[in-house]
């Protein structure tokens, strides 16, 4: 009889606490009558739009001005034993990177990185994170004159077709200089397509943008680089070394700005999300691959002559 008692607590009692689980599920919740805040922004537009990345992947064989050495990556070594940590032996890998500038690939460039008197990368403000996308295509341009250099007179056109550029917004210029990325001679060039003084001036003191960014690793070919020394010296961030702007629209889209936060840093390696309109023809859309990730056909290894990890 004390065991039919004990048998029929324990059933008992099972099914109490399937009827709590039941109940704390996710699932049984009520469902709000409206998303709260911003999720309804994420579930109306966001996750219908176009996702295209405007960065380079950072290698030791990257370009990089010819005032810097190159970097070099390699595998992380257990501190005790001097040995590199093995996905056999240790369960995971991790990988050591000796970065020799934060002038990098694709950059965020803080105003510290020439005026120690404004902000280092740590200080740019959480307002930097999404912002209104212009690209300005001065291709045909550069087609003629590889050297060409965005006029006031680029901008006026791009707005006669466009309307007033947005206050606040983050403008590309669009050159496709990146297309021939990563070829380690375009370090070397002396001639490449940049953005006038005038066109910087006007951008930021007539349209009041956050910044501007382009595709090659510096502002202008002038001898002292005079656009990007106003720029720092006046407070002014800029982006360089940005890629794909031919798959992103001239208007409408959206950039989300990322970079690591580097105290005191005068440099940042950056990555550039474009959000483009849900029937634009480029990028990805959010959805179900996106977690949990998919599985590659060919494992992650260290290739000893390329200096990194490879497929």
């Amino acid at each position: 009889m004390a065991g039919n008692r004990v048998r029929f607590l324990t059933a008992s009692c099972a099914a109490v606490a399937a009827l709590v689980l039941v109940a704390a599920r996710p699932e049984s919740a009520p469902a709000p009558a409206s998303q709260p805040g911003l999720w309804k922004v994420y579930d109306d537009v966001l996750v219908h739009a176009k996702y295209v990345d405007l960065t380079h992947t950072i290698t030791p064989a990257i370009p990089v001005w010819r005032g810097f050495h190159r970097s070099h990556f390699f595998p992380a070594t257990n501190a005790l034993t001097g040995k590199p940590y093995t996905y056999r032996e240790d369960g995971f890998e991790a990988t050591h990177y000796d970065l020799e500038t934060d002038q990098l690939g694709t950059q965020l460039d803080p105003p510290a990185h020439w005026a120690p008197e404004f902000p280092a990368i740590d200080e740019l403000p959480a307002t930097y994170t999404l912002r209104p996308l212009a690209v300005i295509s001065i291709a045909s341009e550069v087609k003629r004159d590889p050297g060409y250099q965005m006029q006031v007179s680029d901008i006026g056109r791009w707005e006669q077709r466009h309307g007033r550029i947005p206050e606040g917004s983050v403008v590309f210029i669009r050159s496709d200089w990146s297309k021939r990325w990563p070829d380690p001679r375009l370090a070397d060039e002396t001639r490449f397509p940049g953005v006038t003084l005038e066109a910087l001036k006007f951008l930021h003191e007539e349209r009041h943008i956050l910044m501007h960014g382009h595709e090659p690793l510096d502002t202008d070919d002038t001898a002292n680089l005079e656009g990007e020394a106003w720029l720092m010296h006046h407070g002014y961030t800029q982006a360089e070394g940005v890629a794909n702007l031919d798959q992103v629209p001239e208007t409408g889209a959206l950039v989300a700005i990322g970079y690591p936060k580097f105290k005191g840093g005068t440099g940042g390696y950056a990555r550039y999300i474009a959000i483009c309109p849900p029937d634009w023809k480029y990028g990805v859309t959010i959805g179900p691959q996106d977690a949990p990730l998919p599985r590659f056909a060919r494992e992650l290894h260290w290739d000893s002559k390329a200096g990194m990890r490879v497929r």
